[in-house]
């Protein structure tokens, strides 16, 4: 009979450790609060695709709307509203000069699409900076910031960048393998001051968004090239998005690199 009490006894504070023990890493959580998360990595470390250097933009559509100025009123293949028309109808190049403003084609929201070469550089491991020749024009995309709190709008606003596409980092003895192929550069910018899609006055708002993905494609040939889509958000001025893709080759260097003032005709 003592053998089989003790035994029992056993058996009791066995089944009240293993208890314990499953007990205690919930009990430690809810005291201590589950894990602070991991800061996200440089975006310079998992970079799917190279986006630097020199790019000549290879102007194959659109070319009566991007190689000159278009007639006043000519819309065409824009999606503008009745406001966007009417404004449109109203640009006058002359008053943009007076007033300083003959920078409103060279905005954010157009600058892809002005025929000229960009230069593109890391800044720092999250700061990517996107120069243009045509308007002597800077860009810059942030990764893992935020923007600041009441920043006067810009030509070129404030640009929120990611990698889009990514799968999520690995964990454990992955976490330093390399970054997975594949992805795009997304940049949302906002906070743009008005400005001009072309040339000719078509406008778009201070409250406009706009999308883009930033795509590399290596060629057989050894020619690289960045295609750029665009998407203009401006329920103000358009009835829809407006949709464009940019192509720019890739340059050996900036022999060609020529910066220009931005023209308002």
């Amino acid at each position: 009979m003592i053998r089989r009490f003790l035994s029992k006894s056993a058996l009791g504070l066995f089944g009240a450790a293993v208890i314990s023990l499953m007990v205690a890493p919930a009990s430690m959580q809810a005291q201590f609060g589950p894990p602070p998360p991991q800061a996200p990595r440089p975006a310079k470390q998992i970079a799917p695709e190279d986006v630097t250097g020199y790019w000549v933009s290879i102007v194959t559509e659109d070319w009566r709307w991007r190689m000159v100025t278009p007639a006043k009123g000519d819309v065409t293949s824009v999606p503008v509203n009745q406001a966007g028309r009417k404004a449109a109808d109203a640009w006058d190049p002359d008053k943009d000069i007076a007033t300083g403003n003959q920078c409103k084609a060279y905005g954010a929201a157009a600058i892809m699409r002005v025929p000229g070469r960009v230069h593109i550089t890391w800044v720092d491991d999250n700061t990517l900076k996107v120069e243009a020749d045509a308007g002597t024009q800077t860009r810059t995309f942030h990764f893992n910031a935020k923007a600041p709190a009441n920043e006067a709008p810009s030509w070129q606003g404030y640009s929120d960048a990611t990698w889009d596409g990514l799968r999520p980092p690995p964990r454990g003895r992955g976490a330093a393998a390399p970054p997975p192929p594949g992805g795009s550069l997304k940049v949302v910018t906002t906070n743009m001051k008005p400005g001009y899609l072309r040339k000719n006055g078509i406008p778009y708002s201070g409250t406009a968004v706009l999308t883009e993905y930033y795509d590399r494609t290596n060629e057989p040939n050894g020619d690289s090239w960045l295609i750029v889509t665009t998407i203009v958000s401006d329920p103000v001025n358009l009835y829809q998005d407006f949709v464009t893709s940019t192509h720019f080759k890739m340059e050996k260097d900036g022999s060609k690199w020529s910066p220009t003032a931005c023209e308002a005709k």
